[in-house]
């Protein structure tokens, strides 16, 4: 079991999670500009983040 694999998952899940409650906002215009830009970069770093850190790491068997 690879900490950093995990790590990355939920990195990748939380960014995911993170572009969606922004774009759900930006239909409903429910939240100011700055709101949905702020959870749109942070889901998009997290994402990338994440994606980033699961290729990077390399499966080691025991």
């Amino acid at each position: 079991m690879n900490l950093k694999r995990i790590f990355g998952a939920i990195l990748t899940i939380l960014g995911i999670v993170g572009l969606i409650y922004a774009a759900v906002t930006f239909a409903n215009d429910s939240a100011t500009t700055k709101q949905m830009m702020v959870f749109g970069v942070l889901g998009l770093i997290f994402f990338v983040a994440g994606i980033g850190l699961v290729k990077t790491t390399k499966d080691e068997g025991l």
